[in-house]
């Protein structure tokens, strides 16, 4: 826990402990029953170390930071292409009150319905490929972001039309009554454990660092970022981003706010990072027919 810094990232596990990093607490317990079995007492008292490098990092996630208040509620989800009920989620979306509802892996198939669905609560939205951002309030200077789900020398080759079909990132500006506010939805490739090569992180890894160029190029300070990041904001790769985002749930949640998998969350990986407005709460929502579940936050200037 104190050095995971330096672990190398050779096939990953750099990034695969860092992602894991709270479930390290769960060594303590073991070795206190050992040591107790073995009753010794500079065992017990050498537990103080690992319990304090734990509280260092993670204590401050155990206290609820949240407080009334708060000018939007914000809600990322990512819907899942499998979701064998999209009008169902969009009911269970809108029933959150969000003011601004982001939206990832929505397939083709699926995304009338959530149009349907939400056309009501929401008069502005837009849809690029497989992301979209529904809003109470208008919406405008919509465009994709490119974080690189194309690479290699035929990127470039492709047509603007074929890669609108798949892409993966958004940004969008909502007008308020307090000013502009710029929005990011974004969703980054997927990790793998593979035989061959480890935890595979490359394409993730690659869209973290052109999302964190996007961010850094953005002239609006008032900015939020929604999405599925396949990682936890203690993984080295979300750096560029951290760097110059904070979590709504580190500054104002209650807990670890774990997101996925939806049955038994082990880990934080839809993220709602914020500059330039304040988090005054951050929650996750109850499940839905998606593998993940859906994170909150209210914000406020």
């Amino acid at each position: 826990m104190l050095l995971h810094a330096r672990i190398t990232d050779r096939g990953g596990l750099g990034s695969l402990v860092e992602s894991l990093l709270p479930w390290f607490g769960l060594f303590v317990p073991v070795l206190l029953a050992v040591a107790l079995w073995r009753r010794s007492a500079s065992a017990v008292a050498a537990l103080l170390l690992p319990v304090t490098m734990w509280l260092n990092l993670f204590g401050g996630l155990l206290v609820d930071k949240s407080h009334p208040g708060g000018d939007l509620t914000v809600v990322s989800h990512n819907v899942s292409a499998d979701n064998p009920d999209p009008a169902g989620t969009a009911r269970d979306l809108a029933a959150s009150g969000a003011d601004l509802l982001a939206l990832e892996e929505i397939t083709p198939q699926a995304r009338s319905g959530y149009e349907k669905a939400l056309a009501k609560p929401y008069p502005y939205h837009t849809v690029l490929g497989t992301v979209g951002l529904w809003s109470r309030l208008p919406l405008s200077d919509t465009r994709p972001v490119d974080i690189e789900t194309d690479y290699g020398p035929l990127a470039a080759t492709k047509p603007a039309d074929v890669k609108l079909a798949y892409n993966r990132a958004l940004r969008a500006t909502v007008t308020t009554d307090k000013g502009p506010l710029a929005v990011y939805v974004a969703h980054l490739g997927s990790v793998r454990v593979l035989p061959s090569s480890g935890f595979w992180t490359e394409s993730r890894d690659r869209g973290a660092k052109a999302l964190a160029e996007a961010v850094a190029a953005e002239p609006d300070q008032r900015t939020v970022l929604l999405g599925d990041l396949n990682g936890t904001t203690d993984d080295r790769a979300f750096a560029g981003l951290t760097a110059r985002l904070r979590s709504a749930q580190e500054t104002a949640g209650d807990g670890f706010g774990f997101s996925w998998p939806a049955t038994f969350p082990v880990a934080r990986i839809d993220q709602i990072l914020v500059r330039g407005v304040r988090p005054d709460s951050s929650w996750v929502l109850p499940a839905t027919g998606s593998d993940h579940l859906p994170v909150a936050a209210r914000i406020s200037w």
